[in-house]
């Protein structure tokens, strides 16, 4: 107010002298005069110099009768006690154990296939069947053949029964009947590999290779069945924290493509690090209810490997450190009204998670910190609080 009211009396008097006489400026601005003009701009230059400074004088006499201009603003809030969680953040993908190409184990035209993309399939239902290259027919031929073996032994076992015949026509009936059985057993089996079955109850998921086909043992692809029932995520884990994820952990899952979130916990932890990436597998069970989840789906995990129920929480920012490297912090003393005085104070810090980090040692509840301005003040310096 005082800098104001001097700056117009000055310019009042500056106005005043420069309106008249020959030297004003509108007398020199009609003379068209070139070095008169000059001459008074250097003038009006040296009086905006005077004046410059007069008004600096005036700025630090009203800094040093204002003591108040000195003191440091600042922000404040009050320590408590609060639950502290934090997380690990991985990247993982979902799996299942139930997730299978099936290929027949017997070359051959595939001769059939009984089920289509989307179907519903049980455990060791039929789901294909290879040609087997003539085998039926061995088989019926094979079941003639000991048809006529048994209808043989059970003539020459009701002889030997009424003590008729001799004991080596009914040994070799017998052995003659029984090696049939087993011949046809094994062609049973051999038969058994043209046909390809469920190995488990899910959905056909894709039909790979059309019928007509020429299939390879073991090779060639032919259905993928798929369950969505047993889904979990696996992910690995960093061994720094192998004593801290552990079995029954709780997880935040969350998947960006579905804009879905879960909770889920750890289901199982490896045994094993692996010396490339120094890390151990981690198994997370996920709920399918809605069969939304897909294998393969990536999901971002938050695993919570610590938690404090009595953690005082501290911004970041506010952190200073010594040249010992010790952290400080301000807090405020002798509190009066809108002033304080601030007093610096070591602490000991724990885990940070985002913005935020825990004091271990340091605080107590009911702390009074210094937030905003907490770089700008000193200790035992008098502060201000602000409040919004």
């Amino acid at each position: 107010m005082k800098k104001s009211l001097i700056l117009a009396l000055l310019l009042l008097v500056l106005i005043s002298c420069g309106g008249g006489g020959n030297n004003s400026l509108e007398t020199v601005l009609e003379s068209n005069d070139v070095v008169a003009l000059q001459q008074k701009k250097d003038e009006l230059t040296t009086q905006q110099q005077a004046l410059n400074e007069q008004l600096k004088q005036l700025d630090e006499k009203i800094n040093e009768l204002n003591p108040e201009k000195n003191i440091p603003l600042v922000t404040t809030f009050v320590a408590n006690d609060t639950v502290f969680n934090h997380y690990v953040e991985l990247q993982g993908s979902v799996e299942t154990k139930q997730n299978l190409v099936v290929t027949s184990e017997m070359g051959g035209i595939l001769q059939r296939v009984y089920v289509k993309e989307g179907d519903k399939v049980s455990k060791g239902q039929l789901l294909a069947k290879v040609d087997d290259g003539g085998m039926s027919q061995q088989l019926a031929q094979m079941q003639v053949q000991a048809d006529l073996a048994k209808t043989t032994f059970d003539r020459q076992k009701r002889l030997w029964d009424q003590k008729i015949g001799s004991e080596i026509q009914y040994l070799q009936a017998k052995s003659n009947y029984e090696a049939q059985q087993e011949a046809i057993n094994s062609m049973k089996q051999q038969l058994g590999k043209f046909v390809i079955r469920a190995p488990f109850s899910g959905t056909i998921d894709d039909v790979i290779t059309e019928q007509g086909s020429v299939v390879s043992p073991g090779q060639t692809p032919i259905l993928r069945v798929v369950n969505l029932s047993d889904m979990y995520i696996q992910t690995d884990v960093p061994e720094t924290y192998i004593t801290n994820v552990t079995k029954g952990k709780d997880v935040e899952v969350q998947f960006p493509v579905l804009s879905k979130t879960m909770d889920a916990k750890i289901r199982q932890t490896g045994d094993f690090i692996n010396p490339e990436n120094r890390t151990f597998k981690v198994e997370i069970t996920v709920p399918n209810k809605d069969k939304d989840i897909k294998p393969n789906l990536t999901a971002r995990l938050r695993i919570n490997d610590y938690t404090n129920n009595e953690a005082i929480l501290i911004p970041q920012s506010i952190i200073s450190e010594n040249a010992e490297g010790e952290q400080y912090i301000y807090v405020l003393e002798n509190q009066e009204d809108e002033k304080a005085v601030a007093k610096r104070v070591i602490i000991k810090t724990g885990q940070s998670q985002g913005d935020v980090i825990e004091v271990l040692e340091g605080l107590k509840a009911g702390d009074s910190i210094i937030q905003e301005g907490a770089r700008s003040v000193k200790d035992g310096q008098t502060v201000k609080i602000i409040t919004y």
